[in-house]
């Protein structure tokens, strides 16, 4: 796994400039946890989107498409918990789940290295 150092600053800028809209429009008491989660879960996908290469091309490949496909979910699921009233544990097991999800399927495809 080789890191890409600009790459990875760019994405979790733009991470971070995401939650900070986000906190910025939202208006309920759960607006530092919207903008922290949200920047937690979009930093962590876009950085693999974008900032990582793995040893095989295909894994690579593999890996940023899924990584892509979960970075639209969580910018989708953090505008919709922006714009409606949400509890804190619903947050948080919504966006736990998807983001375990992630990670075991990025874990298993690096795994199969293929």
């Amino acid at each position: 796994m080789k890191i890409n150092f600009v790459q990875t600053v760019i994405a979790i800028a733009v991470s971070l400039l995401i939650a900070y809209g986000l906190y910025s429009f939202n208006d309920s008491e759960n607006k530092i946890l919207l903008s922290m989660g949200s920047f937690v879960f979009l930093a962590t996908t876009l950085s693999l989107t974008v900032g990582i290469n793995f040893e095989q091309p295909r894994t690579t490949v593999n890996i940023r498409v899924v990584s892509g496909i979960f970075f639209a979910i969580a910018l989708i699921c953090s505008l919709i918990f922006t714009f409606i009233n949400f509890s804190v544990p619903s947050y948080v097991i919504i966006n736990g789940i998807l983001l375990l999800t992630f990670i075991l399927i990025v874990y298993s495809i690096n795994k199969a290295k293929q």
